[in-house]
């Protein structure tokens, strides 16, 4: 996807304010073999800043995604964006022993990041005092969408059929979870079964707020199903109310990771623009900052003739 200043202003919102963006800021974890690397970005003012912290996908990092980062940021939001272990700026192979527990550490660097929170956000002067840490969300694309379901309420069910710890997390007020898989057992490929035990949730824990973002043509490798799979999260839990689907959207949601990004698929600044006003205003509204915006978006795809994308309620 072009760079901000090479898109037509309707393509792009402007920010509404400047943003700065610390990194690295290191947290140890010597027990998981590296450090964990957090990625700070926050408005250069305002008060009772809402936050939320942002799962990267597969092998990406905490310097991805800065077309939703950019204009959450620049529009009231702090995020915080965790490096997870595969990373492919850290380069752990399969062969490495932790490989197989990293869906798990994932979702401890998370809730490393929400104990450690005073410590990352004082990486931007003046930050602690201007942050409201009663409005705490997370958001996640494809496997960090996992990470974060499970702080949300999902568990994952075990080789014995039973749903695993409830890591919810009370702090955690809502969620957006985009491209997020689906639930298990026959929807899963072969591959999938024997490779990714994580990818059997169970959803019915999940009662936190959040909003499901998917791709009406996001065809996983990983599935049986069809881009049905990645509305399974809206569908069976009792806490994703909303969901928001996007026309002609493949797994990259028309390139949200990055700009300029060459791996993606489906590359579309409307489609952006879309995903990062409609779950920027689905926060605001599900942490009771203000609704307006959550109804506009709403309303303005309800009366297009064709639009880009569809919200359902329930």
């Amino acid at each position: 996807m072009p760079a901000p200043d090479s898109v037509a202003p309707s393509a792009v919102p402007a920010q509404s304010t400047p943003i700065i963006s610390v990194k690295p800021v290191v947290l140890p974890t010597p027990e998981h073999g590296d450090d964990l690397q957090v990625r700070v970005s926050a408005p250069v003012s305002g008060t009772d800043l809402p936050l939320v912290v942002l799962a990267h996908g597969f092998g990406l990092s905490m310097s991805s995604y800065d077309p939703l980062v950019d204009f959450w940021a620049g529009n009231g939001f702090v995020v915080v964006q965790p490096t997870f272990l595969d990373s492919l700026t850290l380069g752990i192979t399969p062969a490495d022993p932790r490989y197989p527990d990293i869906w798990r550490i994932r979702v401890q660097d998370v809730e490393r990041v929400l104990d450690e929170l005073d410590h990352v956000v004082a990486a931007v002067p003046g930050l602690n005092d201007r942050i409201d840490r009663d409005r705490i969300a997370v958001a996640g694309h494809s496997w960090g969408g996992q990470t974060v379901s499970m702080l949300l309420g999902a568990r994952v069910i075990g080789a014995d059929g039973q749903p695993g710890p409830d890591k919810t997390d009370a702090r955690v007020k809502a969620g957006v979870l985009l491209a997020t898989t689906g639930t298990g057992g026959d929807n899963l490929t072969p591959f999938a079964a024997e490779n990714f035990s994580f990818m059997s949730p169970d959803f019915n824990g999940l009662t936190t707020p959040a909003l499901v973002i998917a791709g009406d043509h996001d065809q996983s490798l990983l599935s049986t199903r069809g881009p049905d799979w990645f509305t399974d999260v809206y569908r069976f839990s009792p806490g994703a109310h909303s969901l928001l689907t996007v026309v002609g959207a493949e797994h990259s949601l028309g390139g949200i990771h990055a700009y300029n990004a060459k791996d993606t698929t489906d590359e579309s600044p409307e489609r952006v623009a879309l995903i990062r006003k409609a779950s920027w205003a689905y926060l605001r509204s599900a942490l009771e900052i203000d609704d307006t915006a959550w109804k506009q978006v709403q309303t303005e795809l309800a009366e297009t003739a064709d639009p880009i994308g569809r919200i359902d309620n329930r």
